[in-house]
C-alpha cells in the first residue's frame, strides 16, 4: 500500500475534485464518518457545511484541509467493506479517528485506491499538528495495515506507476463524453498538488504531458498586463483545441499568483532528485553510439522521463525541460549541467541511430565428455598439478607412463 497526504487551504476544492469524479462515474462515495446522516442523504452542501463549521472555529489556521490517498497493488483483493475498515483504522492510527471524513473509491486508473477528505480543525477549535505526519504516523500505520489485512507491501515497488496522472483523451472531450472544464481541472489540480516546478515554463512543460496548456497571452495584451491566465486543451501536436477557461473559473483557482507561490518552495523540494534524473538521461545516451532526437525521447519515456523542447518557427531548439514522473520533479536542461543544455543536446543528436552492441562474456567450458563419448573439442591446457587427472587411464589394464625420476642436484660434500 502506498500513501500520500496533501495539505491544502481549500476544503471546497477537495470536495469538488472528488464529487466531479463521482459525477463522471469514475468514483463513488463509500463512507461518511462523523456525519449525522446516511450517505444517500448527503448532498454537496451538507458535506461542505460540516467541514466549514469546523474550519470557522479557528480562522487563523490557513492550511486546514487534508487530502489522503491510499493506493493498493493491482493484485490486492479489496472490496468495499475492506476499504471502509482500512480507512477507519488508518485514520485512527494517524490521530484523525474522531474527525469527520469522507472516503471515495476512485476507479479512474487500473489499481485500486481510495481518497479521504478531512480537516485538521477539531470541535474545540484546536488544530491537529500535521507536520511530518507522512514520515511518522502514516508510515507506521501503513506497515501495520499491510500486515493486518494481508496487503502487498510497498517496499521495493515503483511508486510512480501507482501515482501516475492520466493524460486527457482529446477525442472524448471533443465529442462531449467528458466535459472540457472538468477534464482540465482534474489535470491542473493534480499537477499543482504533486509536481515540483519553479517557473511558468516548467509548469507548462508538465501540463503539456497531459494535453493541457496555460497561457498568459501576448505581451502587448491587456490579459498579460493584468497577469491573467487561461487554460486550454491541446492535441498531440501541441495545438489548442476547444474552449479556453480562465484560471479563476476553475475550482481551486490556479491563477498565476497561486502558481508563483510554489516556485521558491519547489526549488528546495526538487534538489534531492537532480542527480537521479541526470544519471538516467546519461544512461540513455550511453546505450547508443549515435542517437536521434526521436529515439532519445522514446528511450526517456521508458525511464519515466518526459522532455519538452522549446524551438522557434525555424525549428531551432533554444531550450529543453525534463519532467521526471517518478519523483514529480522538473528541471531545465541547463539546471542539470552544461551537457544537458539546448546547444549541447542538439550537438549530441544525429540523423541516424546506431545502438551499441555489448558482447556477453564467454563462459569457460567445464565439461568435455558426455555419456562416455569423446568430445570433438580439445581440453584446455591445465595447470601441472591437474595434469595427472586429465591423462589418467580409463581402464585398469591400460599401462601408465612411468614416472620420470627427478635428478638430485649435486651439492658440495662437507
Amino acid at each position: 500500500m502506498v500513501t500520500r497526504i496533501i495539505s491544502g487551504q481549500s476544503i471546497r476544492g477537495l470536495l469538488i475534485y472528488n464529487e466531479n469524479k463521482v459525477a463522471e462515474m469514475q468514483a463513488s462515495l463509500i463512507m461518511a464518518s462523523g456525519f449525522a446522516m446516511d450517505i444517500d442523504g448527503l448532498d454537496f452542501r451538507g458535506k461542505l457545511n460540516r467541514f466549514e463549521h469546523l474550519t470557522q472555529l479557528n480562522q487563523r489556521v490557513k492550511t486546514n484541509a487534508l487530502h489522503i490517498m491510499l493506493n493498493f497493488d493491482r493484485n490486492d483483493k479489496v472490496d468495499t467493506q475492506k476499504f471502509q475498515q482500512i480507512a477507519q483504522r488508518y485514520m485512527e492510527r494517524i490521530g484523525f479517528g474522531e474527525q469527520p471524513f469522507l472516503v471515495y473509491h476512485h476507479k479512474d486508473v487500473s489499481h485500486p485506491h481510495i481518497h479521504i477528505v478531512t480537516t485538521n480543525i477539531q470541535p474545540n477549535g484546536k488544530r491537529i499538528d500535521i507536520h511530518g505526519i507522512g514520515r511518522t504516523l502514516s508510515e507506521t500505520a501503513r506497515k501495520e495495515l499491510e500486515t493486518e489485512f494481508g496487503l502487498i507491501k510497498a517496499e521495493g515497488r515503483n511508486k510512480s506507476e501507482v501515482l501516475a496522472v492520466k493524460a486527457i483523451d482529446i477525442e472524448k472531450v471533443i465529442y462531449g463524453k467528458v466535459p472540457t472544464k472538468r477534464a482540465i481541472y482534474n489535470v491542473v489540480s493534480e499537477v499543482m498538488r504533486s509536481y515540483k516546478f519553479t517557473s511558468l515554463a516548467e509548469y507548462n512543460a508538465i501540463l503539456k504531458q497531459f494535453n493541457v496548456t496555460a497561457d498568459r497571452g501576448k505581451e502587448d495584451t491587456l490579459m498579460f498586463e493584468k497577469r491573467g491566465l487561461i487554460y486550454s486543451l491541446t492535441d498531440s501536436k501541441g495545438n489548442r483545441v476547444g474552449i479556453p477557461f480562465k484560471a479563476s473559473a476553475l475550482a481551486t483557482k490556479p491563477t498565476l499568483k497561486e502558481i508563483e507561490k510554489k516556485f521558491e518552495r519547489n526549488r528546495e523540494k526538487r534538489k534531492p532528485y537532480k542527480e537521479s534524473i541526470a544519471r538516467r538521461i546519461e544512461w540513455v545516451f550511453g546505450g547508443y553510439d549515435s542517437i536521434t532526437k526521436n529515439t532519445f525521447m522514446a528511450e526517456l519515456q521508458k525511464q519515466h522521463i518526459g522532455v519538452v523542447f522549446r524551438q522557434n518557427e525555424q525549428g531551432f531548439i533554444y531550450g529543453a525541460t525534463f519532467i521526471d514522473h517518478r519523483t514529480r520533479s522538473v528541471f531545465n536542461g541547463s539546471d542539470l549541467g552544461k551537457s544537458y543544455g539546448a546547444k549541447a543536446l542538439t550537438e549530441r543528436f544525429s540523423s541516424t541511430d546506431h545502438k551499441k552492441t555489448y558482447l556477453r562474456p564467454v563462459r569457460p567450458q567445464t565439461t568435455y565428455l558426455s555419456n562416455n563419448k569423446p568430445t570433438r573439442y580439445l581440453a584446455p591446457i591445465a595447470p601441472n598439478r591437474y595434469l595427472k587427472e586429465i591423462i589418467a587411464p580409463t581402464s585398469p589394464n591400460e599401462p601408465t607412463m612411468p614416472r620420470r625420476k627427478k635428478k638430485r642436484k649435486k651439492g658440495l660434500r662437507i
